[in-house]
């Protein structure tokens, strides 16, 4: 697949941490009998994922809020008026319901025009950079000027479940437990970006393309829904999809300095899809790229699903970890397997 844009411009994010910081310490307070049944040593949540904390929204907070509080940031930073704003995608693996598309409500809270084409993505922790994509991909056909991409993950159910889960059943084994740990690096949160194209709105910051790669054939080592016992669980081989991840991401990096031209050298900054230090301290040593160029915000926010990466970049770019002139590149990683990289001149 062929993405390469020479008319598509990035403005700023907008983003929301939800209120609740919920620590591993706190985690495994309340796995308490778990761990003293199976004689896990404390601490082990945060040594084995690098995860300090993760935020969570207030009790019924659904995710077209978080998406449209981030969304009127973005607008508000980026200084256009609504009307102007030709196409909506929702982008999140958390939805308010089935039907209608969440992106019907973010379209409401936020006031966008009746013309305005609005639909949801889903494709796990990609979703995000999906939607980059397809509002690029229109932005250079010339068939909208401007559009807003948004993302608003709730990981409360998630947790909750896999908690009262790992409480309930009194069979699980320190090797059975593995599959639901996963769930407990989750977190919540929000962001939004606008784009436009060049000739209507030249903000200096660029998306010049990418690569993506796809490896389904291991697309039962993650995967999660609700049920009306259980509610929401996830189940995940974590040593396998650490390493048929890395290995996709391996092939679609070389898609991507092929596509792109870009010798790693010349990239000032990455920020990545963020599941664990294993997957991030995996991943830099087979693409062979400094780590110390990776933006992280893995220990406070845990892994956000599809707002991980651009709520990484948004805070890189407020921290000034990424200035105007410099080359960045965002490097995402979903269960599926999918892997998709853009490229982006600031």
């Amino acid at each position: 697949m062929n993405l390469r844009y020479s008319r598509v411009c990035l403005h700023e994010f907008g983003y929301q941490l939800p209120p609740v910081e919920l620590s591993s310490t706190t985690i495994e307070e309340r796995l308490g009998p778990l761990y003293e049944r199976l004689k896990l040593p404390a601490g082990r949540l945060e040594l084995m994922t690098g995860i300090a904390a993760r935020r969570l929204w207030q009790p019924g907070t659904r995710p077209s809020a978080g998406a449209a509080a981030a969304g009127a940031a973005a607008i508000a930073r980026a200084g256009i008026d609504v009307a102007e704003l030709e196409c909506l995608l929702f982008t999140s693996v958390s939805r308010d319901m089935m039907e209608p598309a969440t992106a019907a409500f973010v379209h409401r809270a936020l006031g966008l025009p009746p013309d305005c084409l609005l639909f949801d993505i889903s494709n796990a922790c990609l979703g995000f950079l999906d939607g980059m994509v397809m509002l690029a991909n229109m932005l250079e056909m010339g068939q909208v000027r401007a559009g807003l991409v948004v993302a608003g993950e709730t990981a409360e159910n998630l947790i909750d479940s896999t908690l009262a889960h790992l409480l309930a059943d009194t069979t699980l084994t320190r090797k059975t437990i593995k599959p639901l740990f996963a769930s407990l690096t989750i977190g919540s949160g929000a962001v939004a970006l606008v784009m436009s194209r060049s000739d209507c709105r030249d903000t200096g910051h660029y998306l010049r393309g990418g690569a993506c790669r796809a490896n389904t054939a291991h697309n039962d080592l993650c995967q999660g829904g609700q049920n009306a016992e259980q509610g929401t669980l996830m189940s995940t081989d974590s040593e396998q999809l650490l390493e048929k991840g890395i290995e996709t991401a391996a092939a679609c990096w070389r898609s991507f300095q092929t596509a792109l031209g870009w010798d790693k050298g010349a990239i000032d900054r990455f920020f990545c899809h963020q599941v664990g230090k294993a997957h991030a301290q995996m991943l830099f040593e087979t693409l062979q790229l400094d780590p110390a160029r990776n933006f992280e915000t893995l220990p406070t926010l845990g892994n956000v699903g599809s707002v991980s990466a651009p709520i990484t970049m948004a805070l890189g770019i407020e921290q000034g970890a990424l200035v105007p002139g410099q080359r960045a590149a965002i490097l995402g990683i979903g269960s599926g397997i999918n892997a998709l990289m853009l490229g982006i001149d600031w």
